[in-house]
């Protein structure tokens, strides 16, 4: 069981950690989950609130699936935004393995589905199957790979604009144009696949 800090982490304290862990310091990786679990908790939370309730994960599976997946391969890691970036694509492979997991047994009912509508909520059109999203996505990154990145953000990352722009060191006007033509471009194959 992971400990909770209610300290909220300095930039400078989780950088320092994630380099240790990086050289394989258990101590620094156990003191980063620390750190971080809340945050990678609201990350997760907010990546299931359009999936139907008691579908594939709860939200603190998903952190334990995905810090197992990121245990071992913070190579390379820059910064606290950096790291929450990465795992929120560890996070989107394991509800896509998942996804994928039950749509083979239950051959395609009871899909996990995600919005790539803005903060401003979801209509029902905005659904989108998971896995068929993980597939999109990659098509794009051979594409663009920075509105690829971008997607990731916002969307799974929960990222505002202006945040994604930081962590990404572009401007917010960049993310504006490629969060517009990647939703559209991810909007119109998602469409030829249903």
């Amino acid at each position: 069981m992971f400990l909770v800090s209610n300290a909220h982490p300095t930039g400078t304290e989780v950088t320092q950690l994630l380099m240790e862990a990086e050289q394989g310091s258990a101590r620094a990786a156990g003191r980063l989950m620390d750190l971080v679990y809340g945050e990678l908790r609201s990350l997760a939370g907010a990546l299931m609130r359009s999936s139907p309730p008691g579908t594939l994960l709860q939200p603190t599976a998903l952190v334990h699936e995905a810090w197992m997946k990121l245990v071992g391969n913070m190579g390379g890691v820059e910064s606290r935004r950096h790291f929450l970036a990465i795992a929120a694509r560890a996070m989107r492979q394991v509800l896509a393995d998942h996804a994928r997991a039950a749509k083979a047994a239950k051959r395609g009912s009871g899909a996990q589905r995600l919005t790539l509508a803005d903060s401003d909520g979801a209509r029902p059109g905005d659904l989108v199957d998971i896995v068929a999203f993980q597939e999109s996505l990659a098509r794009l990154e051979k594409l663009s790979e920075r509105q690829a990145k971008v997607v990731e953000l916002r969307v799974l990352g929960s990222l505002t604009i202006e945040e994604t722009a930081v962590t990404l060191g572009v401007s917010t006007g960049t993310v504006k144009t490629d969060w517009a033509m990647a939703r559209a471009w991810l909007m119109h194959e998602l469409a030829g696949d249903k």
